[in-house]
């Protein structure tokens, strides 16, 4: 079976989603492409080979297929999603799931009540180095994990997207609007948090209206500490996307850029004249082709549709992330610590 996908938000995000397409054409066609800028939307019509119809109106280009990807503005998430989702379409929806734990609740009721699979895009959780990662956790390979660390560093700054500015149309800050992904990953790799922090800042980021760097810690059940460091302030970087699992027997070490995850620590032979802080072991080499976490992402989805399964990114798991991050704002503003 070849599915028909609508489309629907064209802004930089939608134009990488079709990346996404290429590896998946004997399973979905692209059949509407739908932006209220009639222009993004032929841009993005255009990479296609199939070149299907553009529309401002995301109800008129409804009957052109049985899925839709849905990558809008936060604000803007739950009306359309519902909306696919009362027309009979799966929708594969971008992050967050939505501003509100209402909205959020509302999604849900309309996925079960026109028993539609409702799936969010938290695509990181579908790289392989992250999923190695989280097996090897779980599984204590190198003992157990006391410390898992997540910085991203980018420079995020839009004119012509004023929406991602305001805490209103973005839902928050950097924390809840890329934030949510990392916080997500925590969840997925360490179970749920007891307790937390979170401060934020806009210094910098004059041009958020909520915090442009944010940094995040956790304390969960068994003892072990979570921390995520967010920017879209950086003008330099070292760390990047970077994720470090301190174990017992080791230091478990991922950088996005370089595709590989080592093993840090007293692990390899000696080697004479080698510092002993210099042992490393690479656990898993993506090469310079890696796998593309949102082809996988879809993959997953498409998936799902076919079989009726549950997918991996629920949005029952997604809200308990929004939750998490909801909770840490408001001890932030009252100085106190978040209970969870």
């Amino acid at each position: 079976m070849k599915h028909k996908l609508i489309l629907i938000g064209c802004g930089g995000m939608a134009k990488q989603h079709t990346a996404r397409f290429e590896a998946l054409f004997d399973r979905v066609d692209v059949t509407a492409v739908v932006d209220l800028d009639v222009s993004k939307a032929q841009a993005v019509s255009d990479l296609l080979p199939n070149h299907p119809p553009v529309f401002t109106d995301y109800k008129e280009a409804l009957p052109y297929g049985d899925l839709v990807l849905q990558v809008l503005p936060h604000h803007l998430h739950a009306e359309v999603t519902i909306d696919c989702l009362n027309a009979g379409k799966h929708v594969l929806a971008e992050k967050p799931l939505a501003n509100t734990r209402e909205e959020c609740l509302a999604m849900m009721e309309a996925a079960k009540r026109n028993d539609r699979i409702l799936m969010v895009a938290y695509c990181m959780r579908f790289h392989p180095i992250l999923r190695e990662m989280r097996r090897l956790i779980k599984e204590e390979t190198y003992g157990k994990c006391f410390q898992l660390s997540i910085w991203t560093e980018q420079l995020t700054k839009s004119e012509d997207k004023p929406w991602i500015h305001d805490r209103k149309t973005l839902g928050g800050g950097q924390l809840f609007s890329h934030g949510c992904h990392y916080i997500d990953l925590m969840l997925w790799m360490m179970g749920k948090p007891k307790c937390g922090t979170h401060f934020g800042t806009n210094t910098c980021t004059p041009w958020m209206d909520r915090e442009g760097t944010s940094n995040v810690t956790l304390e969960f059940a068994d003892g072990a500490l979570g921390y995520h460091f967010g920017t879209w302030g950086a003008r330099g970087t070292r760390m990047g996307y970077s994720f470090h699992a301190h174990c017992e027997k080791g230091l478990l070490d991922f950088k996005l850029s370089e595709n590989k995850l080592y093993l840090r620590g007293n692990i390899a032979e000696h080697i004479p004249g080698t510092p002993e802080d210099c042992k490393e072991h690479i656990l898993m080499d993506l090469g310079d082709a890696p796998p593309k976490p949102t082809v996988e992402e879809m993959r997953h989805f498409l998936d799902c549709v076919e079989n009726g399964s549950t997918p991996e990114t629920t949005p029952e798991e997604s809200l308990e992330g929004l939750e998490i991050i909801w909770k840490l704002y408001e001890a932030e503003e009252n100085g106190t610590i978040a209970r969870f």
